[in-house]
């Protein structure tokens, strides 16, 4: 996989494990909605699309007022809730080192992005950041991956967009680019294996296999 020089990260349940957070942030905004209606498995299928969009689908009148209520939640509980996953620092910083081109493209606005890779000290592996206040249209989209691959100076023939929802694995296909599923989704590797993504990583480090960092170059 030589001719790959350009990765395009997803950020929460791909680079750190913001589940539980996201979970939670749902959960209180929802009850205070819309009393004792939403367990936790309710509001999975609620993770990856814009905020706006899943609070607007329950109730419009409210829409900007729940968001505000889940993102003050959110920050408020973000670095207690958020944890690492193995093994990606390690990889993320050998992808660096070997001078990959690489940028977050997430559906969160880019405070919380900075607040996030800040956290798990990713934050000097990242120059090119696109999230929700940077497009006009969020993933499934082509327009993130466009707009990050313009950034990188890179082209889609040479990408990959990694990511543990099906929004990414769609992105990163109406976009041109190879896509790459991560197992360790909390909807699960069967679930994203239903949008044949290039490539299902058991772990962060398979990308170095698959781009064959540590081998020999040819």
């Amino acid at each position: 996989m030589n001719n790959i020089t350009t990765l395009l990260f997803d950020l929460d349940g791909t680079l750190i494990n913001t589940n539980d957070l996201i979970v939670e942030s749902f959960l209180h905004t929802l009850n205070h909605y819309f009393p004792g209606q939403y367990e936790r498995e309710d509001v999975y299928p609620f993770m990856g699309p814009p905020l706006i969009d899943t609070f607007e689908a329950l109730d419009k009148e409210r829409t900007e007022e729940m968001v505000a209520h889940y993102r003050a939640f959110n920050l408020e509980k973000h670095d207690s809730l958020v944890t690492e996953f193995e093994g990606v620092y390690e990889t993320i910083r050998t992808l660096h080192e070997n001078g990959f081109k690489m940028a977050i493209v997430s559906t969160k606005i880019r405070e919380t992005i900075i607040k996030g890779l800040n956290l798990a000290n990713l934050d000097p592996f990242f120059d090119v950041i696109v999230g929700l206040d940077d497009v006009e249209n969020a993933k499934p989209h082509p327009e993130p991956v466009q707009k990050a691959l313009a950034a990188l100076n890179a082209s889609p023939e040479e990408a990959m967009m990694i990511g543990d929802n099906y929004h990414d694995i769609e992105g990163g296909q109406n976009a041109g680019v190879k896509t790459a599923g991560v197992a360790w989704s909390l909807k699960g590797r069967d679930f994203l294996n239903t949008f044949n993504p290039d490539y299902m990583l058991e772990s962060m480090a398979d990308l170095l296999d698959i781009l064959q960092v540590g081998t020999s170059q040819k």
